[in-house]
């Protein structure tokens, strides 16, 4: 449609199932890069993604025709058959059910892209339950314990 403008940042989060630490170094590179052409193929722009052994992040200018929800759909089931036809994980991997999806302005974009690329500086502090539970609080989203990931202390 004529003159019809849209900017929207989402900011995703997901996690392998149970947040097992299955997402490997000599490997999180490439998935990275996997990923980064499934986003690129459904027209969103990745401007960071970030993955340490337990979660992964990304951060997209968002193509308004696409559902956010297909996206993330489409990215765990694509880079999940990927991780297992390359014989990646020595572990049966799958990611976890649900994903956070945030927004942020403009204004914001220097702010996340340097927090995702520095999520391992970053997780020399905090760990990904304190990290996550912040970025809710920080969202004023009511979340159910129950429907939250899965988190073990014992990690």
């Amino acid at each position: 449609m004529a003159n019809t403008y849209s900017q929207s940042y989402f900011h995703l989060i997901f996690s392998p199932k149970n947040r097992h630490a299955l997402i490997q170094k000599s490997w999180k590179n490439e998935l990275e890069k996997y990923i980064t052409g499934i986003v690129q193929n459904n027209k969103h722009k990745l401007l960071a993604i970030g993955s340490m052994p337990d979660h992964m992040h990304i951060f997209i200018g968002y193509n308004l025709n696409h559902r956010i929800c297909d996206l993330v759909e489409e990215i765990k089931t694509s880079s999940n058959k990927w991780i297992k036809d390359n014989r990646l994980s020595t572990f049966k991997f799958e990611w976890q059910r649900g994903y956070g999806a945030f927004t942020h302005s403009h204004s914001q974009l220097d702010a996340i892209i340097k927090y995702v690329l520095n999520q391992e500086q970053h997780h020399k502090k905090k760990t990904f339950k304190e990290e996550y539970l912040e970025i809710l609080r920080k969202n004023d989203i009511k979340y159910n314990d129950d429907y939250l990931f899965d988190f073990f202390d014992n990690f």
